[in-house]
């Protein structure tokens, strides 16, 4: 069982929605994407190692769920900043998305 965590603890977290809007394969990786999501007030680039199951074209214009205050991080040479959620079991994998139509820049609660 995971270790609890407060309610305090979840606030920390900002998740926002984001829609992606552009999509390019890191050169000399095997899985990596960088990837631009639209926040509604800026853009920000992370790398996520999607490559194997989503194409580029599937992932644009998606609208996901982002963590934004994630500290960023390079990877492969390029900057990471925020993280896109995804549920993953054995060697499947699911972006987070919404179930309707909500602005770029929604907070998750």
């Amino acid at each position: 069982m995971p270790e609890y965590i407060t309610i305090s603890d979840f606030k920390k977290l900002d998740m926002r929605v984001g829609r992606i809007v552009e999509v390019t394969r890191v050169p000399r990786t095997e899985r990596l994407y960088k990837i631009k999501v639209d926040l509604g007030t800026e853009v920000r680039q992370t790398i996520s190692s999607l490559v194997g199951y989503y194409t580029p074209e599937e992932l644009l214009g998606k609208k996901v769920i982002f963590l934004a205050n994630l500290k960023p991080a390079k990877f492969s040479g390029e900057i990471s900043e925020g993280m896109l959620l995804a549920a993953e079991i054995d060697d499947k994998l699911a972006l987070l998305t919404v179930d309707r139509d909500i602005p770029e820049g929604a907070k998750v609660t």
